[in-house]
């Protein structure tokens, strides 16, 4: 499938400004320092003043990107506190059977819910994030979205941590309650992006790369995953090992994609195309080449959603044609 048109395509390397740029900002969907190419840290911290927006009790914010499905697999979210006798209205489910037998009368055991769940960030800088047709790269996208869910996190007392993917490279931020160091992941993110986009980091192949691996290995039982990428790089080993670290952890992705994959552009004529492996020249004045595009995406999407359905993981996604706080504001007043 197509990965999505190279950053200079209709962007260009300079941080000018879009006219629809400019028009979001107006309406305080999108920080004022953006440009839509390189990110900044205090782009990312526009996003600390929205963080109580979706604190408990609404918890609204991720009903709005599963499309108001809850997943049916939470990961480890209770923590056993004690055994008691059973009282009327107690869940049936959870009697312990072993004490009753023991006693000859009913008990129950009492959960109480984790206070701290960490949260982990996976942010994936392959080349195919850094492309983009209208208002925002794939990659600032996703840097304006992890901002966002990471000053949810602290907010709400959450220990918030990364691994952020870009080329050969894995940089691993430990998880931390602190607004310091928070601010300390956003920078690191930021120099990531900007180091990234402009080639100064080593590419590799998704066949090359194990960071699915690295944090199959370091990531601790009871944690939060949020990945959020394409998937266009990910392999079946990838989502092997994704699905094998949601048997103990709860684990939410995030697909970030842009309107041309969709076949929504307003850009005519041949132009030049990144697939997986090379570049190719597609004609979009022709609506079946953009139908072509659009086709493609939704097979590889479906595809994904199936893979991860099965571990109940649910696949969020979120345009980087449009703010996230506009997309994620809209599905709320639906």
């Amino acid at each position: 499938m197509f990965e999505g048109l190279k950053a200079h395509a209709f962007w260009g390397r300079s941080a000018h400004r879009s006219h629809k740029t400019e028009q979001t900002l107006s309406s305080a969907h999108l920080p004022d320092s953006t440009n839509g190419v390189t990110v900044s840290i205090d782009e990312l911290s526009f996003y600390q003043l929205h963080g109580k927006r979706w604190q408990p009790p609404a918890k609204s914010l991720w009903s709005q990107l599963n499309g108001q499905h809850s997943s049916s697999r939470k990961g480890r979210g209770m923590t056993f506190s004690e055994v008691r006798q059973y009282q009327a209205g107690d869940d049936v489910r959870q009697i312990d059977w072993r004490v009753t037998a023991r006693t000859g009368k009913v008990h129950t055991k009492l959960f109480t819910e984790e206070r701290e769940r960490p949260v982990i960030l996976f942010l994936d800088l392959t080349p195919s994030m850094f492309t983009g047709t209208q208002l925002l790269l794939k990659s600032v996208q996703m840097c304006h979205l992890a901002s966002l869910l990471a000053w949810i996190a602290i907010a709400n007392k959450d220990r918030v941590g990364a691994f952020i993917r870009c080329g050969n490279h894995i940089t691993e931020i430990r998880p931390s309650t602190s607004k310091v160091a928070l601010l300390q992941l956003l920078n690191k993110l930021c120099e990531v992006h900007n180091q990234g986009l402009y080639g100064q980091l080593d590419n590799v192949s998704s066949e090359q790369n194990d960071s699915m691996q690295v944090i199959a290995n370091r990531c601790k039982k009871g944690s939060e995953l949020i990945i959020l990428s394409d998937f266009s790089a990910f392999s079946e080993a990838d989502i092997k090992l994704v699905t094998q670290i949601s048997a103990h952890n709860r684990v939410r992705a995030i697909q970030i994609y842009d309107p041309i994959e969709m076949g929504d552009t307003h850009a005519k004529g041949v132009q030049k195309l990144q697939a997986k492996e090379h570049i190719v020249s597609v004609n979009l004045s022709s609506r079946k080449a953009k139908n072509a595009i659009k086709n493609a995406f939704e097979q590889q999407q479906q595809l994904l959603t199936e893979q991860l359905s099965q571990y109940g993981i649910a696949l969020s996604q979120i345009s980087s044609g449009t703010p996230v706080l506009q997309q994620l504001l809209h599905h709320s007043l639906k």
